[in-house]
């Protein structure tokens, strides 16, 4: 597998900034920081420091009151370039590290094959997963194509109905003619229970965000409960419980379920989640894996500081890259690519499981 380049996030931004002034797509004077912040999902900390890299380059100069900046007269610029929007989950700063790079080396490899590539300013968490906003802001965009990550099935499926190219990484893409690509979580969703039931777990827990599971349950949270179902256990809202999606929220709903029947294992969607379990069962004195088994259902740089090491759903990055290549490829040539690609994901077997007491 290629090797990413190790970058600092504010070196990304830079080449970010060199690529896109090169596409023509800033030109004249440039936003103020705190948007082009926003545009770009970085901090203002880090684009000052990337604006200080491109100024030294003598691409971006400073107006004579040094109270902006704009774009220098021999800043080199490509005209009519197929423009593509990325239309985030949320935004890149909040992402998990392993979607970050992900995102970024999609972008770095579309403007490096000539395609004018920028980040939407809403994400699909802004606009609510709402099809009639999405609607509205992806049309009021200029833009020839899409990416669209973590898209819920309305999205998803109002994007296939458009006239022009889409491409669905992550989200509910299944069953809809759109072209996708994703790791195959289902798979890896289901060894990591048959994991769990082979210690003796019955009671565990699948914690995901609102859109993994509702309005119905998604292909690997589906093949969490088929497992429960297979090996006897009677899944309901224990296993795959409703909550609100807030710091509190998640607290009060540990706190529940820690109650009286706590359960023996969970199964966490996100990093940070995971983050916050664990401070959970610290505060309640409850050891992982001795009393409680968990496993992450994806993977972050983070893990490696980790002992013991994290039981985790691990998926490479490159196949994702070099599908969204071949899908731009095509269509900018305006030629139709509805395929759906899903790889293999892997269960990882990490020392945060044990039997169940």
């Amino acid at each position: 597998m290629k090797t990413f380049r190790r970058l600092s996030i504010a070196q990304q931004t830079a080449q970010h900034l060199r690529d896109g002034i090169r596409l023509g797509r800033w030109k004249g004077r440039l936003p103020g920081v705190v948007r082009l912040s926003q545009e770009l999902g970085v901090s203002t900390h880090t684009l000052r420091a990337s604006l200080r890299l491109i100024e030294k380059e003598g691409l971006v100069e400073l107006s004579q009151d040094k109270r902006s900046r704009h774009v220098a007269a021999k800043a080199p610029r490509d005209k009519d370039t197929f423009r593509i929007g990325l239309l985030l989950n949320e935004p890149l700063a909040d992402e998990n590290a392993k979607v970050q790079q992900l995102v970024q080396e999609i972008r770095h490899r579309l403007e490096k094959s000539g395609l004018n590539v920028f980040f939407s300013t809403e994400t699909l968490k802004s606009l609510h997963h709402d099809r009639a906003r999405v609607a509205r802001y992806v049309l009021s965009e200029e833009a020839n194509a899409w990416i669209v990550f973590g898209g819920s099935k309305p999205v998803i499926e109002w994007f296939a109905e458009q006239p022009f190219p889409a491409l669905a990484i992550f989200g509910r893409s299944n069953e809809v003619p759109l072209a996708s690509v994703a790791p195959d979580m289902a798979t890896a969703a289901g060894a990591a229970t048959k994991h769990l039931l082979q210690l003796g777990h019955r009671r565990i827990v699948n914690l995901c965000r609102k859109p993994r599971r509702l309005p119905q349950p998604g292909q690997p949270e589906q093949a969490f409960l088929d497992e429960l179902k297979a090996a006897g256990v009677a899944a309901g809202d224990f296993n795959l419980p409703d909550w609100t999606e807030t710091p509190q929220g998640l607290h009060d709903l540990l706190s529940s379920l820690f109650r009286v029947t706590p359960p023996t294992a969970l199964i966490i969607n996100e990093v940070p989640l995971y983050m916050a379990v664990q401070q959970f069962l610290a505060q309640k004195q409850l050891r992982v894996p001795e009393d409680v088994s968990l496993i992450a259902d994806n993977a972050d740089p983070t893990f490696a500081w980790f002992l013991p090491s994290v039981a985790h759903i691990s998926w490479s990055p490159e196949p994702i890259v070099r599908r969204t290549l071949r899908w731009a490829t095509s269509a900018q040539r305006g030629r139709a690519d509805r395929s759906q690609i899903r790889y293999p994901a892997e269960f990882i077997t990490g020392g945060t499981t044990a039997k169940a007491r």
